[in-house]
């Protein structure tokens, strides 16, 4: 095993998790058009392929038509208009998905130039869950992690204290 240079420490907390719960041998669709993680997973063994940048909230067919062992959803859920139909068409019986959590102390997320990179949801971790446990999910594991930045400030202060993102592994019901 080789050291990986992550560029972003959710990559890395990402990574253990999954090796915690699926096996390099599992084929996985990972929501979203390819990206720096899908292509670390891939040097790691994992077999991943990725959705082509379709509209989630109204096409939801490569779901429904997919035959991967496991869906990954890697900071995907908080973009959709509706998670819950997303959630309901994935057929794979494993799911890994990470949020960023709602932080009490800033709004959401909002690209002043990318109108499709906006936060239409940050979760609590039990809205998460339960709206997994809505869609048909089993929760097996989960875990929180900060995103401490190097600014000063208040806020950046609480970051280094306070979870903003969330990862869950839970198998269908």
């Amino acid at each position: 095993m080789y050291a990986i240079n992550f560029p972003k420490k959710r990559y890395k907390h990402t990574l253990e998790f999954l090796k915690q719960h699926i096996d390099p041998s599992a084929t996985i669709l990972d929501l979203g058009v390819e990206n720096p993680l899908s292509e670390i997973l891939k040097t790691e063994g994992y077999s991943v392929s990725n959705t082509l940048g379709e509209d989630l909230d109204a096409n939801t067919s490569r779901l429904e038509t997919d035959a991967s062992d496991v869906v990954t959803a890697f900071e995907i859920f908080e973009h959709l208009l509706s998670p819950f139909t997303v959630l309901k068409s994935i057929k794979s019986k494993k799911l890994v998905a990470s949020v960023p959590l709602r932080l009490w102390f800033s709004t959401a997320y909002r690209s002043k130039t990318d109108p499709r990179d906006r936060h239409f949801h940050e979760f609590e971790a039990w809205q998460f869950d339960w709206l997994l446990e809505k869609a048909g999910w089993k929760i097996i594991a989960t875990k929180q992690w900060t995103n401490p930045t190097k600014k000063i400030g208040i806020r950046p202060i609480l970051r280094w204290f306070t979870p903003r993102y969330y990862i869950v592994y839970a198998e269908r019901l």
